[in-house]
């Protein structure tokens, strides 16, 4: 099974490039971490739910968390066989990356990612916006998740062309 992460902070424009790469090899499998959190302060347990159940789980699958019940729901399995695009602030840990066959690490200035994120959450995000980036902070100042990176990527126009994205799907694909 071939593994990609991209990871960077909220508003970055990871989404679009994973589904740009998506579109690209789409045989792969996408795994958002926003399905995974446990609920505002759950970046630390979504990035180790990565490891203990996408990539190391005997079954090898991923639970969604249902942000309007505060609980996990259903359970979605992983086929082993075919590829994983991982993504989501927390992807890229130490961890992670030893299991992975390539990383992205996407950059985008503070301004454009917050105007991003509250644009596309709306007010659901604006009381949370300082919480969230405070755990951002602490995971980029332990993990170092950009020196992991096999690629750096800046977030303004990532989703253009899926064919842009062919270099990457086949460094990953290995």
């Amino acid at each position: 099974m071939s593994v990609l992460l991209i990871d960077g902070r909220s508003g970055s424009g990871k989404t679009e490039l994973a589904a740009a790469i998506v579109a690209a090899w789409p045989e792969a499998q996408l795994v958002r971490l926003d399905d995974i959190y446990p609920g505002w302060d759950g970046l630390e347990a979504g990035s180790r739910y990565v490891t203990d159940f996408v990539l190391d789980g005997p079954l090898r699958r991923w639970q969604r968390w249902d942000w309007y019940a505060d609980d996990r729901a259903e359970w979605h399995e992983i086929d082993p066989a075919l590829p994983i695009v991982i993504e989501g602030v927390g992807a890229l840990s130490r961890a992670n990356r030893e299991r992975a066959d390539y990383g992205i690490w996407v950059e985008t200035d503070d301004a454009t990612r917050k105007h991003r994120a509250t644009t596309r959450d709306g007010d659901l995000y604006d009381g949370h916006w300082d919480q969230w980036a405070r755990q951002e902070q602490a995971f980029i100042d332990r993990e170092h998740p950009a020196r992991l990176a096999d690629s750096i990527v800046f977030g303004h126009n990532v989703g253009v062309g899926a064919d842009r994205w062919r270099a990457i799907v086949e460094a990953a694909a290995g």
